[in-house]
């Protein structure tokens, strides 16, 4: 039976610095082993519960009396000013802040763009994307490189781009907005400025494909929406937001975070390239072990609602840690040990329920492409710094490194 506990853990920052690269604070694990579902105060203000068992964490996901609307009272927001506050309440949301009906009116005509069986057709440009680059690695003669700027960013930069019709040349820019946007040490008003930014220079971009479309997935949203008869320019704008955004930032610090990862446990990175057939475990392992995207995940009860012991009114906030949850010992089998056999595809790297991330079929391909193609053309690959010097994104939302120096 779920227990819960009234308890506060006092300061409690968002997202909590990792006590090693390699794993989750240990509040949460003292947090989890008191209560999977804890009362907490935070240092934002206010209190929220705290969700860091698996099954708990699943439930809350798929409960439709949580809501993701962040501009509800009572849903915790963390490092939100008030003037940030009322800007978000003013516009319309994005599609990760809606609820119901509405979220799966905006999700269902863009679902079909992120299938297997439609993602299966963009493997070939995507291996030849990876190619690319490595062979550019190869070229060089400089040593270390850095893999973030050489392999990781660019990879999954010119593959959103490519799909979503963004020109590539345009990267530098959006890359830079979305890194001060997701740093948590990010004043509130460079954060607005660089929201304002790339807002602006998205609705430019809807403005021309409603002018002059293209073969790319905004192109086909324009057309869909004349032949019913209603262009919804707003609409397209914030769908553009969210997946530029979180299309390249999240699989590019897993492209990273995997490399270190595979290279500190040479065994396991010697079981896929024996046999690449397991890399897509070890990608559903490796998403397990890192969890990028923490305490991202937010609702606010609309209703009152009992999760095992927990009884939640109606107004209250909770916050699902899905590293917390990830590293539970009742769902992974010893989760401090990276095993590319686990067999981990229930993880919550990609959350759970209605809100699913709508991209998480092509994260896995452009991980496993990358995984497979580049441990087979530099087998010698190596670190060329101390995993623990490395530069850790800790002031971050989205976990990774800042810089991969790597050697071959």
């Amino acid at each position: 039976m779920t227990k819960s506990v009234a308890g506060e853990l006092a300061d409690l920052k968002l997202p909590v610095e990792r006590g090693c690269p390699f794993a989750p604070p240990a509040a949460y694990e003292r947090l989890r082993e008191r209560a999977p579902i804890s009362r907490v105060r935070l240092t934002s203000g206010g209190e929220a519960w705290w969700v860091s068992g698996h099954e708990e964490g699943r439930a809350v996901l798929a409960d439709r009396r949580f809501s993701s609307d962040r501009r509800k009272d009572g849903f915790p927001l963390f490092n939100v000013d008030a003037a940030t506050l009322r800007q978000l309440r003013s516009q319309p949301p994005l599609m990760i802040g809606m609820d119901g009906a509405e979220h799966a009116a905006t999700r269902r005509p863009v679902i079909g763009e992120f299938t297997v069986r439609r993602l299966a057709a963009l493997r070939p440009r995507i291996q030849q994307i990876v190619d690319h680059f490595i062979d550019d690695l190869l070229a060089t003669d400089r040593h270390p490189v850095d893999l973030v700027q050489a392999l990781s960013l660019p990879v999954p930069s010119l593959v959103i781009s490519e799909l979503l019709g963004v020109p590539y040349t345009d990267h530098d820019f959006f890359q830079s907005r979305t890194a001060v946007a997701v740093r948590r040490t990010s004043t509130p008003e460079d954060r607005q400025r660089a929201f304002a930014e790339l807002r602006a220079y998205i609705d430019d971009l809807i403005t021309r494909k409603e002018s002059e479309p293209g073969d790319d997935l905004f192109s086909r949203q324009i057309a869909r929406q004349r032949q019913e008869g209603a262009l919804d320019h707003e609409g397209l704008v914030s769908l553009a937001f969210l997946l530029l955004t979180a299309g390249h930032e999240t699989t590019a610090n897993m492209i990273s975070l995997g490399v270190v990862g595979l290279l500190t446990h040479p065994e396991q990175l010697a079981l896929i390239t024996a046999d690449p057939g397991r890399t897509p475990m070890a990608v559903e392992e490796l998403l397990r072990y890192f969890t990028i995207a923490d305490a991202v995940t937010a609702r606010v009860a609309t209703e009152d609602v009992q999760i095992g012991e927990a009884s939640i009114k109606a107004g209250e906030g909770v916050i699902v840690s899905m590293l917390s949850a990830n590293w539970d010992p009742a769902a992974f089998k010893d989760p401090a040990e990276l095993d590319v056999e686990r067999g981990a595809r229930h993880h919550l790297a990609f959350g759970f329920g209605p809100h699913q991330c709508l991209g998480q079929n092509l994260a896995r391909m452009e991980l496993q492409i990358v995984f497979d193609t580049l441990f087979r053309r530099i087998p010698t690959l190596r670190l060329a710094v101390p995993a623990d010097d490395l530069p850790f994104k800790n002031d971050a939302v989205i976990y990774g490194v800042h810089e991969l120096p790597v050697t071959w």
